[in-house]
């Protein structure tokens, strides 16, 4: 069971050699991960993003599995699995026109 406090670190990925085939391969690969808990890869804005538990999947070893997309860390934060949790619900992902 999974503690609602465990920390989970998310990278923004700059992804400077990247395109929408290889990056749909490379989120499929990272996503298989034990420690890999969000993944996204968008090939064509050449974004990314990671939410891993660095206890599992170390960070030097995500980064090195996504080397070959030479990804560069925009922005970095911690967060809890609950503030994932809440932050996925559909709620909160409601778009609104502005």
């Amino acid at each position: 069971m999974v503690k609602p406090d465990k920390r989970l670190t998310k990278l923004v990925l700059k992804l400077t050699s990247a395109d929408w085939e290889n990056t749909s391969a490379k989120q499929y690969e990272i996503a298989k991960e034990i420690g890999v808990w969000r993944v996204f890869l968008n090939g064509y804005s050449k974004r990314g993003v990671v939410v891993f538990d660095e206890e599992v999947l170390p960070r030097e070893e995500l980064l090195k599995r996504l080397e070959d997309l030479k990804p560069e860390i925009v922005t970095e934060e911690s967060l809890m699995v609950q503030e994932l949790i809440v932050g996925s619900m559909g709620s909160n992902n409601v778009l609104v026109n502005h």
